[in-house]
């Protein structure tokens, strides 16, 4: 742990190889989950996979925010969360730029924090990959029809000022959506049959949920599920300045997962062509949003679907791409090594002179449980 603030601590992985990469990779998860489902173990971790390519990671592991936390905004979560993430990254290994990526609601943030760094003419990060994210939010599935106008509104009333939202709300609206696999299987196994459930680091990872501040989440509910004013060039103003994600013109990969119930291929395939970059890539995983997402390129599991041009169609760019057995891992960290610059010896300490170890990973934040009701 090398940095924290009042909202993330950030996590600075030792090397395992002795050269590394110039620019570090800093990954930003979704803020309504523990950062770890990128590193459960050492066979699936993606977070291990990027080290042993020779990459500097870096790991923000959100705050289970309690009061006075409550009153954070979501210009609060870019700055204090995103934006502080690169900048120390930066300030950690001397580098003038990172690689970044995010997962989820945390693409969602990264892209925004980007958007408003590039009207600010910064640009700290060289290439941006997104890990089953929304931008454009037309398409998202049947977790519509939890989120309509009424309960948005309802939201903001109660939360607009300030709050606790509990992670768990999200995530059982989530799993609910899926219900015979996420919740009824599990009703008649344990409570029915009595067995007692296998130990499993997915299912333990899943109820570990984080708890968000009020204003944050009412904005976001209001910008991106009820108004869908993020893809509007300019509609929002975020961290002072009008938000325009065409602004992000740098090289991008965007992973998509063929039965994702919450970020649908189609509409992460809309939210890729937002971006205003020329070097889109997107890769379409089979499975879903998590087991699409986690997939180890030494299993040889399962496959992705490659086609380079990124037409306005996302049913022809299907049937126009390419089949391709594995791990989109693979062509991944292919299309990441051009801009990871040279390598260089690895550092035997973490951080420093102002980034010192301040706490052993995974660090405090993670561990707190998410023991707010409302």
């Amino acid at each position: 742990m090398v940095f924290e603030n009042e909202l993330i601590q950030l996590i600075q992985y030792s090397p395992l190889t002795a050269k590394v990469r110039e620019r570090p990779l800093v990954m930003v998860p979704p803020c309504i989950n523990k950062f770890y489902i990128m590193d459960l173990q050492p066979e699936n971790s993606l977070v291990r996979y990027a080290v042993e390519q020779g990459h500097t990671v870096f790991m923000v592991s959100w705050r289970n925010v309690k009061p006075p936390q409550d009153k954070l905004t979501w210009d609060d979560y870019l700055e204090m969360g995103v934006i502080a993430a690169l900048d120390e990254a930066k300030a950690a290994t001397g580098a003038k730029q990172v690689n970044a990526l995010g997962f989820c609601i945390g693409g969602t943030l990264l892209s925004c924090a980007l958007a408003v760094l590039a009207r600010k003419k910064k640009k700290p990060v060289a290439s941006l990959t997104l890990m089953t994210s929304l931008l454009e939010f037309s398409d998202v599935g049947e977790i519509r029809v939890y989120i309509d106008k009424n309960f948005v509104e309802k939201r903001e009333k109660k939360l607009a000022k300030g709050g606790i939202v509990p992670g768990a709300e999200l995530a059982s609206a989530f799993s609910s959506l899926r219900a015979n696999d996420l919740v009824w299987s599990y009703v008649v196994s344990n409570y029915l049959k009595g067995n007692q459930p296998p130990a499993f680091d997915l299912l333990y990872w899943n109820g570990d949920s984080t708890n968000l501040s009020g204003p944050m989440y009412a904005s976001y509910l209001r910008n991106t599920y009820q108004d869908n004013r993020l893809a509007e060039p300019d509609a929002l103003e975020m961290c002072g300045v009008p938000l325009d994600l065409g602004r992000v013109d740098i090289p991008a990969f965007v992973f998509a997962a063929r039965e994702d119930h919450i970020v649908p291929w189609k509409g992460a395939y809309g939210s890729a062509r937002c971006l205003g970059g020329k070097k889109v890539k997107f890769v379409l995983g089979a499975s879903g949003h998590i087991a699409g997402s986690i997939n180890p390129a030494t299993k040889g599991k399962r496959s992705h679907w490659v086609n380079d041009r990124l037409g306005p169609d996302a049913d022809q760019w299907f049937t126009q791409s390419k089949e391709v057995p594995g791990s989109w891992w693979v062509p991944w960290t292919a299309w990441l090594e051009p801009f990871a610059g040279k390598l260089v010896a690895a550092r035997a300490k973490l951080g420093d002179a102002k980034h010192k170890p301040l706490e052993p990973a995974p660090g405090r934040y993670v561990q707190e449980r998410a023991e707010i009701e409302q």
